[in-house]
């Protein structure tokens, strides 16, 4: 039976708050050089859609590679959704993030070490799955087998599975492993954004 977007945003917003409250904010990891020059680029502000969706965890990539990747798509002129780029004050947070997911063509998830401690993380990968986004798995400094679902007490069974099953989903598909240690940056981006534009392009037919 088809799931309609609104049936999906409604479904995924139901127990969000209930499941987050309490959780603590991890500290910055350091940021590279190149992400701390790179010059902050804003998209125009002409529609609210939405080709590519990056989901990660804030306090781990978004001062690196999920900025960066941001910076080089919207020069390619793609929309692309960050949230601390793309929301503005007095935006709804639930309603912003749900709604660009279910308007992206692309879903990019960025792996990192604590990236299943976030339940927003989870949150927007489970949708991205079960909305049928074509996904694109990147996974820093993180081998695919070690995703797994944290602190399954905090949260209510079904939500597990549907994390669960999500996380299976990327495991299993082709993506870009990357190790910020001796990986270059740069080259991580442009690989990223190539696929990204190709498959955005694939997706409008041309």
């Amino acid at each position: 039976m088809a799931v309609t977007s609104s049936a999906l945003s409604r479904r995924f917003n139901a127990r969000v708050v209930s499941c987050f409250r309490g959780r603590k904010q991890a500290p910055a990891v350091p940021v590279p050089a190149a992400a701390a020059a790179q010059r902050t680029v804003k998209p125009k502000k002409a529609t609210s859609r939405c080709d590519v969706f990056i989901n990660h965890r804030g306090a781990d990539t978004k001062r690196t590679v999920a900025g960066l990747l941001y910076d080089r798509l919207v020069q390619l002129n793609l929309r692309p959704f960050l949230d601390s780029r793309t929301m503005e004050p007095g935006d709804k947070l639930y309603d912003c993030i749900n709604s660009a997911i279910l308007d992206c063509k692309v879903g990019i998830a960025i792996f990192s070490p604590r990236y299943c401690e976030s339940f927003f993380c989870l949150h927007e990968l489970a949708m991205l799955v079960e909305s049928g986004k074509k996904l694109i798995p990147i996974f820093c400094d993180v081998k695919p087998s070690d995703i797994l679902v944290a602190d399954v007490g905090s949260h209510p069974p079904e939500k597990i599975e549907l994390f669960r099953k999500a996380l299976e989903e990327a495991k299993y598909t082709v993506g870009i492993t990357f190790d910020s240690q001796n990986g270059n940056w740069s080259d991580l981006v442009s690989r990223t954004a190539e696929i990204v534009e190709k498959s955005i392009k694939e997706a409008r037919g041309h």
